[in-house]
């Protein structure tokens, strides 16, 4: 069997009350674009309803697919569901559709016309729109990217839309190497990519921000000490491989 054009990766973690309304969306939007595509959904641990909501799914399509893992972190789904999949070009997106199906067209589009291999979704380049961010978390988020942008990635402005696609040689060469857990994986994939020579370009995308959003002022900190640490890390040759 071929491998499928498309594969969208979404990490849960009791995603309960958003998972079906996921599945519907998605592959409605993936069936107009063709058959050929899958949905890795890798469940992080969830203790709530999510894993039978998506096997039921599953009983339906067979292009949905089940990866569990117990709890370890956004970053350990994210790179276990990239490896797992098998499509020519893997797209991870979160459960909350922040950026909604009704936007993917264009950002599919404009990443085929870009040549890069590594296409991030961006709440900064020319065309997206943040919609509900709190100011607060807007400010800290900006000043997270300027630490980005200072220690690890120059002329990246948005590392943290959670809606990045990768062509599926970057994705088998780069993830392995991806060592953090946590919210600045993000940083650590993206610092990765361009060391090994890729192309990464951002492209503006409509961003909803979610109402429950798991980030937090403890999260937010690690993540700065992450990003301190990845540089570290190339400083002492880790990376080199």
């Amino acid at each position: 069997m071929s491998a499928p054009a498309l594969s969208v990766i979404v990490p849960t973690l009791n995603e309960e009350a958003c998972i079906e309304g996921f599945l519907e969306q998605v592959s409605r939007f993936l069936e107009s674009r063709g058959p050929s595509w899958e949905i890795v959904v890798v469940d992080d641990g969830s203790s709530d309803g999510t894993v039978a909501l998506v096997e039921r799914r599953m009983a339906a399509d067979r292009r949905i697919r089940l990866v569990p893992q117990p709890h370890r972190g956004k970053g350990a789904a994210v790179r276990r569901g990239m490896l797992a999949a098998q499509g020519e070009w893997r797209l991870m997106t979160d459960a909350d559709l922040s950026v909604s199906p009704a936007e993917w067209a264009a950002f599919l589009d404009a990443a085929a016309a870009s040549g890069a291999e590594v296409v991030i979704g961006s709440r900064e380049a020319p065309g997206s729109r943040r919609i509900g961010e709190p100011v607060a978390r807007h400010l800290i988020g900006r000043t997270f990217n300027w630490v980005v942008r200072l220690f690890t990635l120059p002329g990246i402005h948005d590392t943290q839309c959670g809606f990045k696609l990768l062509r599926a040689d970057v994705a088998q060469r780069v993830f392995p190497h991806v060592s953090l857990d946590g919210f600045a994986f993000d940083v650590e994939l993206l610092f990765l990519s361009r060391r090994a020579g890729f192309r990464v370009r951002e492209v503006g995308v409509v961003w909803v921000c979610r109402k429950d959003s798991r980030v937090s002022i403890r999260r937010g900190a690690a993540a700065f000490g992450d990003v301190l640490r990845i540089r570290l890390n190339a400083w002492r040759g880790l990376y080199s491989n």
